[in-house]
């Protein structure tokens, strides 16, 4: 049975959850009024196995390291670790959104082809957006080809904001 160590944390844009393993690991990320998405992502992504929860302060330190985040440390989320379910293809696609730098963007089609999957723009985009480990797995990088803020699990505000946040001048 997994274990996952969890914490809640305030933010500028509204209070996010942190889950990890007992390795330190993130499971999820989810911000507070879209826990009901993260819930349905748990069960599909850990049942088999079998899960429990448990409230923990500042596991691992991750909860500092992402107040760190916010609060200007941009870099610290390159650096936090993190363990997904998944696909094979889901777990390919948000392992190359860490590869997307800070402040910088790409569309869907973009990430479909640096996959070697040119064409697979939808495809990307349902990986994308079943991306359990928001923030640090940065979803929020990845805007439409004619420079949309296409969807955004946490509202396409706040994806807005982390963008600004992180130095990516908004049109």
């Amino acid at each position: 049975m997994l274990t996952l160590l969890e914490d809640k944390i305030a933010t500028p844009v509204g209070p996010l959850w942190i889950l990890c393993d007992e390795q330190f690991r993130l499971r999820a990320v989810e911000w507070e009024e879209h826990s009901d998405r993260m819930e349905q992502l748990l069960e599909i992504h850990y049942r088999r196995e079998g899960y429990q929860r448990r409230a923990s302060d500042n596991p691992g330190g991750l909860s500092a390291q992402l107040r760190a985040y916010f609060d200007g440390d941009l870099a610290v989320i390159d650096t936090l670790p993190s363990e997904t379910a998944g696909t094979p293809f889901q777990r390919e696609v948000w392992k190359t959104l860490r590869s997307i730098p800070c402040g910088q963007v790409m569309h869907y089609g973009q990430l479909a082809e640096q996959l070697g999957r040119p064409g697979a723009a939808r495809a990307v985009g349902a990986a994308n957006g079943s991306n359990p480990v928001s923030i640090v797995v940065p979803c929020h990088r990845v805007i439409g080809r004619n420079g949309t803020m296409t969807g955004y699990a946490g509202g396409v505000q706040r994806k807005e904001w982390l963008l600004r946040h992180e130095g990516y001048l908004l049109l």
